[in-house]
């Protein structure tokens, strides 16, 4: 649960969810003192939770030690509604967004893992920061203990108020649970995906109707096929079956 705020929270498939919508997310954000130590932000979805479920356990420890913990799917929002509980939705994407345009001023100190120079120059250009410092880490960077290490020394030395973390999951998960266990970083964390290229129009999100129909991801899978067929036809519908055991292992049935 995120320090300082009157979050309440709900445990839904093994993740204690703040109940924070957007606005009081971002009133816990902006709360956060710029000198206090190194934390993160994390928003799970369907995917997320399938793979920590199913295949990659190992990274549970990276989910559970973030300050906050917001859901970034309406499907398991609605999930959370048959088990009895209501849960806010604060997607990754809306929140970055919320960030840029409300949150930070042109000099704070930021620093961006992950993303190309063209992206970079394109966030300096629309809002004007001054010091927004980047990082780009190799592909496959979570497995070669050399870069891993560099992307962790880069956030540790660049002192940032705040910090994206858009290298993907669960490498940027994993990322930030590295940082935060040196005891050096200070500052604020998003693990946010592809969200700043969603920003400056690389991509494109589903239109809104689309978005409060729970279809997200069948445009999202229109556009990319290639890319996002299995997450979306053979790892997602997982998801059924994982609530499913979650359901039974809590005493609820179905």
């Amino acid at each position: 649960m995120a320090k300082g705020t009157e979050s309440d929270s709900v445990e839904l498939l093994g993740l204690d969810f703040d109940c924070l919508d957007d606005q009081r997310a971002l009133q816990a954000i902006r709360a956060r003192a710029p000198s206090a130590p190194f934390a993160y932000v994390v928003t799970p979805n369907v995917d997320h939770i399938v793979r920590l479920s199913c295949t990659r356990s190992d990274v549970w420890p990276a989910y559970r030690h973030a300050w906050m913990t917001l859901c970034d799917s309406r499907i398991l929002a609605k999930l959370a509604t048959f088990a009895g509980m209501r849960l806010p939705i604060t997607t990754g994407s809306d929140l970055t967004k919320a960030m840029f345009a409300t949150v930070m001023s042109r000099s704070d100190r930021i620093a961006v893992v992950g993303g190309n120079p063209a992206l970079i120059a394109k966030l300096r250009e629309r809002y004007g920061f001054t010091n927004l410092l980047h990082h780009n880490p190799a592909m496959g960077f979570i497995h070669d203990r050399a870069e891993r290490a560099h992307a962790v020394d880069f956030v540790v030395a660049a002192q940032a108020r705040y910090i994206f973390l858009a290298v993907g999951s669960p490498q940027q998960e994993l990322l930030a649970y590295d940082i935060t266990r040196t005891g050096e970083a200070t500052g604020l964390a998003l693990c946010i995906g592809a969200s700043l290229d969603f920003l400056v129009g690389e991509q494109t999100r589903a239109p809104v109707f689309v978005q409060q129909m729970s279809l997200e991801w069948l445009y999202r899978l229109a556009t990319n096929p290639a890319r996002l067929w299995r997450r979306y036809l053979v790892e997602g519908p997982q998801i059924v079956s994982v609530f499913h055991h979650w359901r039974q292992f809590h005493g609820h049935g179905l």
